[in-house]
């Protein structure tokens, strides 16, 4: 028979460095998690835009979207903006992510820069 030896308790040393680095992977792994299922995400500067603009995308909008950030991949794209309907957004193509958007009153005049391509919907 095999000896058994007994275990002490073990806790998780670091406190909250240990929960802040927990909290931190987690993070990672839900960013990478929705990179691979191929979604768009806002940055916290296009929330506040889209909020501040009152300018609401349903989920139509939202695939319409990922399918322009999608050609927009397929092209070698960077940084693109996309122009649907009454609203422009610039997109960082190689993160996925929506850095601002912008409403109709707000596109005139408006000059665009850092961008590679623009994809119109």
């Amino acid at each position: 028979m095999p000896e058994v030896r007994q275990i002490a308790n073990v806790s998780p040393s670091g406190g909250a460095a240990h929960t802040q680095r927990a909290a931190q992977d987690d993070k990672a792994f839900h960013v990478a998690l929705q990179q691979a299922q191929g979604s768009v995400r806002f940055s916290a500067h296009a929330q506040a835009r889209l909020q501040s603009r009152q300018i609401q995308l349903d989920s139509e909008a939202l695939r319409r979207v990922e399918n322009a950030v999608d050609k927009a991949a397929e092209k070698g794209s960077r940084e693109s903006l996309l122009l649907m309907d009454n609203v422009a957004l610039i997109v960082s193509v190689r993160n996925r992510t929506v850095i601002t958007a912008i409403d109709k009153e707000n596109l005139k005049e408006n000059v665009f820069t850092n961008i590679d391509s623009a994809v119109v919907l």
